[in-house]
């Protein structure tokens, strides 16, 4: 059974440069060792998924402005993530304030050709399927 995702937990993107951690709002929410654990629904981004540093993907308007000010040299521009829906794949039995844990299998997408994946999830005791 995956572990689920708590605030704290390491996520990442493929376009991104470094991993960051995941914020989760503690608003009537169900803890793991006093840590909010989170829903398919926690995908806003600058709420719960923090930028990614720096951005990789060429359909990102800053990445093409940067490359752009640096005469086409590949450069990275500032993350600025985008979420195009909830994450999928959340536990299937498993629900806080009525959606989906999120586990740590678990995945979102960017709309700037990244997917944001789960890298690392506190200690817990509680584990969802």
């Amino acid at each position: 059974m995956p572990n689920p995702v708590a605030m704290g937990s390491l996520i990442r993107c493929s376009q991104g440069v470094a991993p960051m951690p995941m914020v989760v709002l503690p608003i009537a929410r169900v803890t793991s060792s006093f840590i909010p654990l989170a829903t398919v629904n926690d995908f806003i981004p600058f709420v719960n998924i923090p930028p990614f540093a720096l951005c990789n993907s060429a359909a990102n308007p800053a990445v093409v402005a940067a490359r752009a000010a640096a005469l086409g040299a590949p450069v990275p521009g500032p993350c600025v993530p985008v979420t195009t829906g909830p994450w999928s794949k959340g536990a299937t039995k498993v629900k806080i304030g009525g959606a989906a844990a999120l586990t740590k299998d678990s995945k979102c997408r960017c709309a700037w050709n990244g997917e944001i994946s789960v890298v690392s999830t506190p200690a817990t005791r509680v584990n969802v399927k």
